[in-house]
């Protein structure tokens, strides 16, 4: 006789029951990988339920259309984590040159070398088609995205650290740099003649390097 604490039997109901369970992450990660490679019009909601191993019925239960899955991807893989962005940020205790470098490395580790980089250029390929998921990934994404570098610009310059700038216009000082490896990973060889010797780690340190030295008040 098995005893009180033993794990249940791995019996068809107890899989299935794990399995329902773990449906909808399993369907956001395969509606991720369809999305990324072939874009939003051209992946089927059935596509994406078979991917996941599941029916297009089940796909409905969790999602009631292609745009909700769309966003809910957008959600669990970017802008999900700005409250935990906006914490790190709340919380870090280094200088502002310091937050700007983490800010461009962990930008890299957490989106831009994952498949959720794709999501970007997804949207810039077809947001003209659909100005709806356009509008929500601008309110949900962009926005946010731009606050948090102006936020890390205005710490700076309220610490004496950055030169006065004008915060709307320099966001993209930091992000320029980002959006270009971003775009440039899935052409590399187009883009950068001896791909095999880029080193992104290396890109976003002297880019880094770069912004910062327009950014650093000077000893006078």
């Amino acid at each position: 006789m098995p005893s009180p604490h033993s794990a249940p039997p791995d019996t068809p109901t107890t899989r299935r029951g794990r399995r329902k369970e773990a449906r909808p992450g399993e369907l956001l990660a395969a509606a991720l990988d369809l999305f990324v490679e072939k874009g939003f019009a051209a992946t089927r909601v059935d596509e994406v339920a078979a991917h996941a191993g599941v029916s297009k019925g089940t796909l409905f239960l969790y999602f009631p259309s292609k745009e909700e899955l769309f966003k809910a991807v957008v959600r669990e893989n970017i802008s999900g984590r700005f409250a935990e962005w906006d914490v790190e940020l709340e919380g870090f205790t280094g200088t502002s040159s310091e937050l700007l470098r983490y800010c461009f490395q962990t930008w890299w580790e957490r989106v831009g070398a994952t498949k959720a980089s794709g999501l970007a250029k997804l949207m810039l390929s077809e947001a003209n088609n659909f100005p709806e998921l356009a509008h929500f990934y601008r309110q949900e994404v962009v926005e946010p995205g731009h606050d948090l570098v102006r936020r890390i610009l205005q710490r700076g310059m309220d610490r004496g650290e950055f030169r006065t700038v004008d915060l709307e216009h320099a966001v993209y000082l930091v992000l320029a740099p980002l959006m270009f490896l971003m775009l440039a990973q899935p052409t590399m060889g187009l883009c950068i003649p001896c791909p095999e010797r880029f080193d992104p780690d290396q890109y976003i340190q002297l880019q880094a390097d770069n912004v910062l030295q327009g950014l650093l008040v000077r000893a006078t």
